[in-house]
């Protein structure tokens, strides 16, 4: 099946689910590109439910495509930092990353990001993982019966994504001065991680910069809380062996840059 045609199934098998939204979906534009645009936003705004097994394999087929045609990036080809030998500092999209497990800086619902087509992290990795990475989450977040708390960690599978799995922790939200409970709650986001990863006998681990986004966390201050508690994690530790600091911009890549010379 082609790619437009599997497109075009997914829309319509997620517009029989959510008829409510079809005035907005004709809006979009009938080319390949508005098309996906609406297959992403119905993907980031459908509850968690089960998922047909018709929509499973157009989805999977669909998402398995586009990552191969994104480029899978192996860490193990990525050179360490000088000084770090089991540490790289990489900027790019940490969806193409093929890492035991990468990390998404969730919210404390932890079944993703609700805002069609948001630029968050979470949003990003939901999108490319597929809708069963949702689901899962929701079972996790059921069996729990309570939000998730800031600065821990749970495993999901990794579904469409290169990475074997993904660790959710949910980051401190700063709305003020920065408090000695925020670089605590931090440096517990990544403590959790690596300590989750560990247990597991995970290789590698790709962090992403949490809490710097839409939670406000200074950068330069997020990168230090970071760098410092897994290079004490490393010391104490063998596993995971590699970490990697995955950097969108080319502001935090300097930030870790410096930190980690």
């Amino acid at each position: 099946m082609e790619h437009m045609e599997e497109i075009n199934l997914l829309n319509g098998l997620l517009l029989e689910e959510m008829p409510q939204y079809k005035p907005e979906a004709a809006r979009f534009s009938g080319d390949a590109a508005g098309q996906r645009r609406l297959l992403r936003s119905l993907m980031n705004i459908r509850p968690p439910m089960a998922l047909s097994p018709r929509f499973l394999r157009a989805q999977d087929a669909l998402l398995s495509d586009e990552r191969e045609e994104k480029g899978v990036v192996d860490p193990d080809a990525l050179p360490p930092t000088a000084a770090q030998p089991r540490i790289v500092l990489w900027q790019g999209d940490i969806t193409r990353l093929a890492a035991e497990a990468i990390v998404n800086a969730a919210n404390s619902g932890l079944t993703g990001c609700y805002v069609p087509c948001h630029s968050c992290i979470d949003n990003a990795i939901h999108s490319a993982a597929g809708l069963e990475l949702r689901e899962e989450c929701a079972r996790l977040m059921r069996a729990q019966g309570h939000e998730e708390p800031t600065g821990r960690a749970k495993l999901t599978g990794g579904y469409n994504l290169p990475a074997k799995y993904v660790l959710h922790t949910v980051g401190p939200i700063i709305t003020g001065a920065v408090t000695e409970r925020d670089r605590a709650a931090l440096a517990s986001c990544y403590r959790s991680c690596l300590e989750l990863a560990a247990e597991r006998g995970l290789r590698s681990l790709a962090f992403c910069c949490i809490s710097t986004g839409e939670y406000r966390f200074p950068k330069q201050e997020a990168a230090q809380i970071a760098v410092e508690t897994v290079l004490a994690f490393l010391r104490e530790n063998q596993t995971p062996q590699r970490v990697i600091f995955n950097v969108h911009s080319r502001e935090n890549y300097e930030i870790y840059e410096k930190l980690l010379s």
